[in-house]
């Protein structure tokens, strides 16, 4: 399991009509601070803010195509050269990073194609090197973005 600590990350919150909504600072507007919702930003801003992985190379809750079936991913991060290079499962922070949570990101990975996947529940982190896909690793620690 990866730590990761997001004491020092800061969200941009407002509060209307007693509803919170957070700002995502990828995809430029105000959403409803669900408890996945305040996972993926606390993520993004740590592999952001961090990390020092380029905002401009995110995309969050893109809708992809799953064999007949609609999916949106969580986070998929870019190489420099615009290829899929880290894929992101986020989930509530009850929801125990299981199995499933792994099958999930899994689906969306026959798509999308990328060398790193990350599943996290703000709680439990772990992310695994699939650059070899004949010989997956689960890592200590998150790569260092230098594609």
């Amino acid at each position: 399991m990866i730590s990761t600590d997001f004491t020092k990350i800061k969200l941009k919150l407002r509060h209307v009509d007693e509803i919170t909504s957070v700002f995502d600072p990828i995809r430029k507007k105000w959403l409803i601070l669900t408890p996945e919702e305040h996972v993926r930003q606390y993520f993004i801003q740590y592999l952001t803010v961090q990390m020092l992985y380029p905002p401009s190379l995110l995309a969050v809750e893109k809708t992809i195509v799953v064999g007949n079936v609609k999916k949106r991913f969580d986070i998929v991060v870019y190489s420099r050269n615009h290829k899929p290079w880290m894929l992101v499962e986020c989930k509530a922070p009850e929801v125990f990073v299981s199995e499933n949570t792994l099958q999930q990101l899994l689906n969306y990975q026959r798509t999308v194609q990328c060398n790193y996947w990350l599943l996290t529940n703000g709680h439990q982190t772990y992310c695994a090197d699939a650059n070899d896909i004949q010989n997956i690793k689960w890592i200590d620690d998150l790569p260092a973005y230098d594609s």
